[in-house]
């Protein structure tokens, strides 16, 4: 219910900046710092803490305690550590990654042991552009990856944001992290550089369904050039990243 109230207080709120914004209450503020400042990170990840701004990132998206979330492609599970503690017991993760990550001999090994460890996590390997969750999902989470979804010979950009319109809750969360490329970049900067132009993926979510209720500026880094790729040394680790909060009507 506080979901859907500050959804309908903010359906024409779209800010910038890092200060707060509307899906954000002081639970899941709280929440995200805590789990942020759990001790039992591991030393790989909160090194990274610096440049990612978790406990800010994820309650400028407005994870809350007792969320169900569903997050895209975990990779090492940086963020599924942080969203398994702040959503806590009552709530719970769905890790998504392809159908195909299971047929790579141990491909699943590292993911499925961090769920076994976390006790509130299920890693589902399935078709990202059609798929169910056992329950709606409050908020679908994609971090660094929402580029990726448009390389390869058959993109499924289209095909992944219509599947999160479709497990959302009215009033649901779709927040999206990714590297920014500079503004007008091409299509082919997904492949070549790793990168998005912020104005495509708005307006490919929005060509969804979606209404873009927030963006941050808390990852913007005016030293990348956003002209090389995320890899290259000048500017791995660094690079300036957009945050955007969508809201599913509701």
């Amino acid at each position: 219910m506080r979901r859907l109230v500050v959804a309908l207080l903010s359906a024409s709120l779209v800010i910038g900046g890092g200060g707060i914004a509307a899906a954000q209450t002081p639970e899941s503020t709280a929440a995200a710092a805590a789990a942020v400042a759990d001790p039992i990170r591991p030393e790989a990840d909160t090194a990274r803490d610096a440049a990612r701004k978790p406990a800010e990132i994820v309650a400028f998206a407005g994870v809350e305690p007792g969320d169900i979330v569903a997050e895209f492609l975990p990779g090492g599970g940086y963020y599924t550590r942080i969203l398994a503690r702040t959503v806590g017991p009552e709530g719970h993760v769905y890790v998504l990654v392809p159908a195909g990550f299971a047929q790579r001999p141990g491909g699943l090994d590292a993911i499925n042991a961090l769920a076994a460890e976390l006790g509130n996590v299920t890693v589902m390997a399935t078709d990202l552009t059609n798929f169910t969750l056992p329950k709606p999902a409050d908020l679908a989470w994609t971090t660094e990856n929402y580029h990726d979804m448009h390389n390869g010979p058959t993109p499924s950009f289209a095909g992944v944001n219509a599947a999160v319109f479709q497990v959302l809750k009215p009033g649901g969360i779709y927040f999206v992290e990714d590297h920014a490329a500079a503004d007008g970049a091409a299509p082919t900067v997904t492949q070549e550089l790793h990168r998005i132009d912020p104005a495509q993926a708005i307006a490919e979510v929005t060509a969804a369904g979606f209404v873009l209720e927030a963006q941050s500026d808390l990852l913007k880094n005016p030293d990348d050039p956003k002209t090389v790729g995320v890899r290259d040394p000048s500017v791995q680790g660094e690079t300036e990243k957009f945050a955007l909060r969508f809201r599913k009507p509701g």
